[in-house]
C-alpha cells in the first residue's frame, strides 16, 4: 500500500537526491568557488538516478520483493557516490582557517540511512503478509 511508512522514507530520499544537492555546496575549489551538483554533470546524474530509483520503488508498492531489490540498488548507487566524495575530500586540502569540504557530501549518508529504514519497513510488511498467509 502506498500510505506506508516506507513511502515517507523513500519520499525523503527523493528530496535528498533531487533538491538538496543543488542548494548546498558539495565542496569548494582552490579559488574558493563553491561546487554544487549542477556544476558537475555526472554527479547530478547520479543524484537524479538515485531519486528516480526511489520513485520507482514507491511505484512498486504492490511487489515488495522488487521494491526491496530496487532499494538495494539505490543503496549501492549511493555508496558509489559516497566513495567518490570520500576520495574527493581526501584529495582536498583542509586548512585550519577555511574548510573546503561542503555539507553536501553527507547527502549520500542520509540517503543510505533512509533507504535502510525503508527496506526494514518493507521486510516487516512482507513478514506480516507471510504470517497472515500461514494462518489461512
Amino acid at each position: 500500500m502506498i500510505q506506508r511508512i516506507q513511502t515517507v522514507y523513500l519520499f525523503i530520499v527523493i528530496l535528498l537526491g533531487a533538491v538538496l544537492p543543488f542548494w548546498v555546496n558539495l565542496w569548494s575549489d582552490s579559488e574558493g568557488n563553491e561546487i554544487f551538483a549542477r556544476n558537475e554533470i555526472w554527479i547530478s546524474l547520479i543524484f537524479y538516478g538515485s531519486s528516480l530509483l526511489a520513485l520507482v520503488a514507491i511505484l512498486l508498492f504492490k511487489n515488495r520483493k522488487n521494491q526491496f531489490v530496487v532499494n538495494r540498488l539505490n543503496i549501492i548507487l549511493n555508496l558509489f557516490l559516497l566513495g567518490f566524495f570520500v576520495y574527493r575530500s581526501l584529495n582536498l586540502s583542509g586548512e585550519t582557517l577555511v574548510s573546503e569540504k561542503g555539507i553536501g557530501m553527507l547527502i549520500p549518508v542520509f540517503s543510505i540511512v533512509f533507504l535502510v529504514l525503508a527496506n526494514r519497513a518493507i521486510k516487516k510488511d512482507e513478514d506480516l503478509v507471510k504470517s497472515v498467509d500461514r494462518l489461512r
